[in-house]
């Protein structure tokens, strides 16, 4: 549904949307440029600083596919020719992407700042719940975990994260269904610590409560919901 004749976004504000992430990638990137060294630099089509902005507008817009990602482009942002070809524009991403988490790592300092931050989970199903017990995918890395607001098992991943207030992402940690968020919820804080943080009683503050108070300025449990209980 996301093909360049079915998006509906106004171009305008794509445009701006572009602009300001190719303004803060730029910013970042003048301070890793010695690390961006390589061979025929000099001849590259498009600078690192245009390909990473593409690549991270196509993951806010919610592009799944970079077949149509690159088909969206080419057609809407660089209607001159003057874009990479796909293959080429799939291997400059790859290769620069360790550029894109030090810029993800740096966006999510600016977290810090922000009123407070929600820590919580959720569940990454990898099947129907029917084909549980036969599926045989991931077997022996992920197990089977219980999904309290739907009140169903599952088999798949568990997805921690610790999200501010205006919807950024500070930390996360991709663990099996089964692992309680007590264990992921330390991991997930001191990736980067914001001094306040709202979430569930038993993450926050069940067998961890003096460690976590120990270490951050404050925690502010949310009440228990039913769904947490």
């Amino acid at each position: 549904m996301q093909e360049h004749f079915h998006f509906t976004t106004d171009p305008a504000k794509l445009q701006k949307q572009y602009a300001a992430i190719f303004c803060f990638v730029s910013a970042q990137l003048s301070l890793i440029q010695m690390y961006l060294h390589r061979r025929n630099r000099h001849l590259v089509k498009q600078e690192d600083e245009v390909v990473m902005a593409v690549h991270l507008l196509g993951k806010l817009l919610g592009f799944s596919s970079e077949r149509a990602w690159h088909r969206f482009v080419t057609g809407n942002l660089f209607t001159n020719g003057s874009f990479l070809e796909r293959s080429r524009y799939n291997r400059r991403c790859r290769a620069l992407g360790f550029a894109i988490k030090w810029i993800r790592h740096e966006l999510a300092k600016r977290g810090q700042h922000h009123a407070y931050a929600v820590v919580d989970s959720l569940p990454l199903p990898l099947c129907h719940p029917a084909r549980m017990q036969r599926v045989k995918r991931f077997r022996g890395i992920t197990d089977m975990g219980y999904c309290a607001s739907k009140k169903q098992w599952y088999y798949g991943f568990k997805l921690h994260l610790q999200v501010t207030n205006q919807g950024l992402a500070m930390g996360y940690v991709v663990t099996e269904a089964s692992c309680h968020d007590v264990k992921a919820a330390e991991t997930v804080m001191t990736q980067i610590p914001h001094p306040y943080n709202f979430g569930c009683k038993l993450s926050l503050y069940f067998r961890t409560k003096k460690t976590l108070f120990c270490t951050f300025l404050r925690n502010i449990p949310l009440p228990l919901s039913e769904r947490m209980c």
